[in-house]
């Protein structure tokens, strides 16, 4: 583990916060995002910064990060807000990939609370829809957000497992989505008056994040019922659900995470890629690593760099098909190609980096099966191609 101060030249006596790196030497780390982690250590009232072994350059701020202050920057967090990842046990008397894959829904169409009243999908919905936001409830939206059906597969923890209800060759649902447009509204009325500085009303601006990470929740419960429905199955309550973009209020301080999942006694499921197995991880960091644990692989390409090199590489269908036997849903190919397995940094590092520093227990790993991205329209089920689409 390293450890390293950012020091900021200013004419005024300051306190500098401390960076502390959990990779190993041979880790993958670029340069950009340890600079971005001293740049927010030089921001008033930073104390700590811990960096995540899936550590990489963000829009302003670390992606892989979770960062401890007296001060609150909503920019910390970013636009997508309350984004997490959800498992949710699925029962299924056989799964075959090539004929579930093509029984997914159309989770670009969001879905309409008087146009689709009668989709069983709500009844996971109980009281009243966060911030009475209906905007996009029900889609996944782009970049790294998937759903997936995976099996379990190697159990390091079984009576860990067990206490889950999970055993090997079970299979699940993983939901990895955030609060869509809702996140991106908040930030956005705060970084018109105020940029990249910190929140003038801590209070106002918590009840705004609250919102957005019970919407993110809910969402991701609504799209598992939505892919269990159409799969034949009933839905299930998630045995895991921690979301990885938000603030938490700590022991008196404002502790942001950026791409980092709450460490602190909690299961995760840290994501691999769509080529690899994800680890389901009981968590146990302490304060050093900011109570947190890393949140996936972590990319080591940019989309640009993956698109370059991905075509060079691989054809569309072979990104379809990954190295473990599973499909990939996704009618969009650029998308593909930002998303190859090859962008990302090795998970088994990753997790091998969390155990080495006392971060995390793997307890399983989950292996996939079908990979949902976009809807692909040659398998999109008949009732969505006949409805509207809407992107939110």
């Amino acid at each position: 583990m390293s450890q390293q101060h950012s020091r900021q030249e200013s004419p005024l006596p300051s306190a500098t916060a401390t960076v502390t790196v959990f990779a190993s030497p041979t880790s993958w780390i670029e340069s950009d995002a340890l600079a971005q982690c001293h740049q927010v250590a030089a921001l008033d009232g930073m104390t700590h910064v811990a960096a995540m072994p899936d550590l990489h350059p963000g829009k302003g701020a670390p992606i892989g990060a979770a960062m401890a202050s007296t001060v609150l920057y909503p920019f910390l967090v970013g636009s997508d807000i309350g984004c997490g990842i959800a498992v949710f046990p699925i029962k299924l008397k056989r799964a075959v990939p090539a004929k579930l894959a093509a029984r997914f829904p159309d989770l670009d169409r969001a879905l309409d609370p008087e146009q689709d009243a009668d989709d069983p999908a709500w009844a996971v919905v109980k009281g009243e829809i966060p911030a009475g936001h209906a905007e996009g409830l029900g889609t996944v939206g782009r970049g790294n957000h998937f759903v997936e059906l995976a099996r379990i597969g190697t159990v390091f923890e079984p009576d860990h497992a067990s206490r889950l209800g999970l055993a090997t060759d079970d299979l699940v649902l993983i939901v990895h989505s955030g609060s869509r447009g809702l996140g991106e509204r908040i930030l956005r009325a705060h970084t018109a008056v105020h940029g990249a500085g910190p929140a003038p009303d801590p209070g106002a601006y918590l009840a705004m994040h609250d919102d957005a990470v019970r919407w993110g929740s809910l969402n991701r419960r609504l799209m598992a019922a939505r892919v269990a429905h159409a799969l034949g199955a009933e839905p299930a309550e998630p045995i895991v659900d921690q979301c990885h973009n938000l603030v938490e209020v700590r022991d008196g301080t404002y502790l942001h995470r950026k791409g980092a999942a709450p460490g602190d006694g909690r299961d995760v499921l840290v994501a691999g890629t769509r080529g690899t197995p994800s680890y389901l991880v009981a968590a146990h960091a302490g304060p050093d690593a900011n109570h947190s644990v890393a949140h996936g692989a972590g990319r080591k390409m940019s989309r640009a760099d993956a698109l370059l090199r991905g075509r060079a590489k691989h054809t569309v269908e072979e990104l379809r098909r990954t190295p473990v036997g599973s499909l990939v849903v996704c009618g969009d190919r650029q998308l593909l190609f930002e998303e190859a397995p090859t962008a990302y940094k090795r998970i088994e590092q990753v997790i091998a980096d969390l155990v080495d520093h006392g971060l995390a227990t793997p307890v399983a790993t989950t292996v996939p099966l079908v990979t949902y991205k976009t809807p692909d329209l040659g398998s999109t089920p008949q009732r969505d191609q006949r409805r509207k689409r809407g992107r939110s």
